[in-house]
């Protein structure tokens, strides 16, 4: 989450009614609030649509509990981005109890129908195959807080296991900024015995920090210390008192990093007795940049870039985990939100190391991680590889982007390449597809390669409806393979999903 000048603005709003298409997004979080902390975004337009399209004169929460069957149809997403019925920004994940367990912020529409960034509580979502994400509920809200002013500033959060017990990081407006024209972010804690709580928030703030989001504590492996870092237009770090409530030291400015554009989200880590301070660089858009050092207070060596600008999400903020074995990095990006990127979804892809610890670039996928079972509805239109022409993706329903996507095949030998889809050594006999045709043709599903071993030809009729269609299998397959959907002739063939049976 950004900050400027020192926080945002806490203002009065009118009751307005949320657009239809966000309800899947938002519901049942969606109230009618009295204010909230809104930044406004520079340069972008506002993406609330006019005339039939825009929805009037409707009580929001009756509104919101006729769409309420929407979620009901929401599944957990295999890939990016994460989750589809909730807007979920500023991911920290971590590895408890044999999972990776996720704490972002949660983006809500602002209640008065205006732009900016607007948080009102966090959940935790789980996962132990990082497919299927199990959502906790509300695990702290700005009303349940004793110190929190309730003006929407619940910025990006961090929770740490320690002392048998968790502790729940995250920014807040204080009640004693309440009056002041630009808020004040303080840290506070909140405790649980579980890593999806209940979490019990600490009566204050953590004293002695002065304005600060979007707090990362790091454990030190070496030994159990705990090191509490945070920004406000640059990023500093201080040791914490065994309880993990309290600061053992002053904070210290972190030095040796770029000057400007320090503005939010560090994540600290340990790996092979190298810390790394990772962090958004705004230069315009911002990417994500690192430095390392051989300790955790410092001093920081910059190396590089670890991911690049995005050119639809001006934010970037991130988190890095290791889980059975591998790495990750989770991050979000504005995929369910296009023309409005205060409303960001979580995102997760692969990251790597070289033999001397720095880190490698990490290109952004729309297949993300994990690997799929068959039997599940593949999204391919997250493919991992396409054709260089004959391929187009785009929302099934522009109004509804929770729905998800389509791909389009148009060209001959178009294809779509979805990696690592696990068979198993269950007898499947056909695949179904869903999938609708302007002027009807057929598709073959393939092994590994455009040209590998032929499961099915399918053939899709010409119809303005979608249509699930199945085929029997003419090759069996076992273990784990890529999935490859082409187009052997030139024709219009839109494909939801595709799953085996």
């Amino acid at each position: 989450m950004i900050a400027q000048n020192g926080g945002g603005r806490p203002c009065n709003v009118a009751l307005v009614t949320p657009k239809v298409s966000e309800l899947r997004a938002d519901f049942p979080r969606r109230v009618a609030p009295r204010a909230f902390n809104i930044l406004r975004l520079r340069n972008i337009k506002p993406w609330l649509p006019a005339g039939k399209n825009k929805v009037k004169n409707l009580n929001p929460l009756l509104l919101a509990l006729a769409f309420a069957f929407l979620l009901a149809g929401s599944a957990a997403r295999a890939d990016n981005p994460l989750l589809m019925n909730a807007f979920a920004a500023d991911p920290t994940a971590r590895a408890f109890e044999g999972k990776i367990y996720l704490y972002p912020s949660h983006d809500i529409q602002p209640p008065n129908g205006r732009r900016g960034f607007c948080m009102e509580d966090y959940h935790s979502y789980s996962s132990a195959n990082l497919m299927d994400w199990e959502d906790h509920g509300v695990i702290v809200t700005q009303t349940n807080v004793p110190w929190v002013n309730p003006n929407y500033g619940m910025w990006a959060p961090d929770c740490v296991f320690k002392n048998g017990k968790y502790y729940f990081y995250f920014p807040a407006n204080s009640k004693d900024a309440a009056t002041r024209r630009q808020g004040v972010q303080k840290v506070g804690v909140a405790v649980a015995e579980r890593p999806f709580g209940p979490f019990i928030p600490e009566t204050n703030y953590i004293p002695g920090i002065p304005p600060s989001i979007d707090p990362c504590v790091l454990l030190d492996p070496k030994d159990g210390s705990a090191y509490l870092f945070y920004s406000m237009n640059a990023i500093f770090v201080a040791k914490l008192k065994d309880n993990l409530l309290e600061l053992a030291t002053e904070p210290l400015r972190i030095t040796n990093l770029p000057p400007q554009g320090l503005v939010e989200g560090p994540f600290a880590f340990e790996r092979n007795s190298n810390y790394y301070l990772t962090f958004p660089h705004a230069i315009g858009r911002e990417r994500i940049e690192y430095a390392m050092a051989d300790n955790p207070l410092g001093p920081y060596t910059m190396k590089g870039v670890i991911m690049d600008q995005n050119a639809r999400c001006w934010t970037i903020h991130h988190s890095i985990v290791e889980y059975q074995g591998r790495w990750y990095l989770f991050y979000h990006d504005n995929d369910l939100s296009p023309r409005d990127d205060a409303r960001r979804s979580a995102r997760a892809d692969y990251l790597s190391f070289n033999e001397d610890g720095t880190i490698q670039k990490v290109i952004p996928t729309l297949r993300g991680v994990g690997i799929c079972d068959a039997r599940r509805k593949i999204q391919v239109d997250r493919y991992s590889a396409a054709s260089k022409e004959g391929v187009a993706v785009s929302y099934l329903d522009n109004d509804r982007t929770g729905e998800g996507w389509k791909v389009a095949l148009t060209e001959k030998d178009a294809f779509v390449q979805y990696d690592r889809v696990e068979f198993g050594t269950a007898a499947y006999k056909s695949v179904k597809v869903r999938a609708q045709s302007s002027t009807g043709g057929a598709i073959e599903v393939r092994l590994d390669k455009s040209d590998g071993p032929l499961l099915a030809k399918i053939e899709i009729p010409m119809s303005a409806e979608w249509k699930e269609v199945s085929a029997n299998l003419t090759t069996a397959a076992s273990g784990l393979h890529n999935l490859v959907v082409t187009l052997p002739e030139k024709n219009n063939v839109e494909i939801d999903w595709v799953s085996f049976e």
